[in-house]
């Protein structure tokens, strides 16, 4: 993902943002959001996590079709939460990182990939 560029033009030259760099500001925007839990896993990620690595592109996809940026985002929603208003606020959040850091507007899908409760502690 890192050889690809999200590029615009300006006046002064050419801008090149690399995908992981949208991804990364995904995931940060998202780890803001009351009710979410946390972008979805795999195995690559579980080790990171375990290992304390924190991968904050996990569960981010960002696709590039004719100058306009979609972002797909996978997320757990805590339990007792209203789904609708989860994935409101985090097509919110995302729209709004990516629109103050880069000067360009996004789709943003959100896929609620789980529901996450409580750990009981013993």
């Amino acid at each position: 993902m890192a050889d690809n560029y999200i590029s615009t033009e300006t006046e002064k030259g050419k801008i090149n943002i690399s995908e992981e760099v949208i991804s990364v500001m995904v995931g940060a925007a998202i780890t803001e959001v009351e009710g979410v839990d946390g972008l979805a896993n795999t195995v690559g990620n579980d080790i990171l996590d375990f290992i304390g690595k924190k991968n904050l592109s996990k569960g981010v996809k960002v696709t590039l079709l004719d100058d306009h940026i979609t972002i797909d985002v996978l997320i757990l929603v805590t339990f007792g939460c209203v789904i609708a208003d989860v994935a409101a606020k985090v097509q919110n959040a995302v729209a709004g990182a990516i629109e103050a850091m880069t000067g360009l507007s996004p789709t943003v899908n959100v896929h609620v990939s789980g529901v996450s409760f409580p750990k009981n502690k013993q």
